[in-house]
């Protein structure tokens, strides 16, 4: 009793393992979870993309190398997905700007704009696959 533990728990049975099958999450939480997965992939793909950008500009045969490099469409379809990452995470980001200065605060406005993100981000996804492929 010393150290600051509950007896109230006793004789009751305890709580099971959460299952993570069987957690709902709302749509603000979804997207608060996408935010953050679309940040660290993007963070993990930046030395493809300065990879890229510096053999691109080294010299006339490196820009020649990246052209030919994007010409093939696995390299175009994984710079479609980080394009559609970078974008995601910055519409996100800046609906979290918006939050923070009191902006669609209420629960109703909350929900709304992230449902809205959610299917705007699969329909940019679409629109890039379209340019690159």
């Amino acid at each position: 009793m010393g150290l600051g533990f509950d007896n109230s728990m006793q004789g009751r049975p305890r709580p099971r393992f959460l299952s993570l099958y069987r957690i709902h999450l709302p749509i603000t939480g979804l997207l608060s979870i996408s935010h953050r997965i679309s940040g660290v992939l993007f963070y993990l793909s930046l030395p493809l993309w300065l990879w890229l950008w510096q053999h691109s500009l080294r010299d006339a045969e490196g820009y020649a190398q990246v052209q030919e490099y994007l010409a093939a469409w696995p390299l175009r379809l994984l710079l479609a997905l980080l394009s559609w990452w970078l974008l995601h995470h910055l519409l996100a980001g800046l609906r979290i700007l918006l939050l923070d200065m009191d902006i669609g605060v209420g629960l109703r406005q909350a929900r709304a704009s992230a449902t809205a993100l959610m299917w705007l981000s699969p329909c940019v996804l679409l629109l890039l696959l379209g340019v690159y492929l």
